[in-house]
């Protein structure tokens, strides 16, 4: 098992000490422990990426418009085709 150092502020490894219960590792608190996830759907990526493009760190406006003229025309097509398999032969 590979093992990893790592640094905590005072008052961080005071509370995962304090999260410890009985003889539990510090590994086992990390494991147990829930941390929220960004969300990662198309709409919030795009919405992230649009908010670093207006601070000036991310994609072009150009990108950023494909992108947006991509959604929309998925959102006026089917995601699945039709089909004669369940149907007539």
């Amino acid at each position: 098992m590979a093992i990893k150092t790592i640094s905590l502020e005072l008052d961080a490894y005071e509370r995962l000490k304090r999260a410890k219960r009985g003889k539990e590792s510090f590994s086992a608190v990390v494991r147990r422990a829930h941390f929220d996830a960004p969300e990662s759907s198309g709409s919030a990526i795009l919405a992230e990426t649009a908010a670093l493009y207006d601070a000036k760190k991310g994609a072009p406006a150009k990108t950023i418009g494909y992108w947006d003229r991509a959604e929309a025309e998925k959102a006026d097509s089917p995601r699945i085709s039709p089909s004669n398999w369940g149907g007539e032969s």
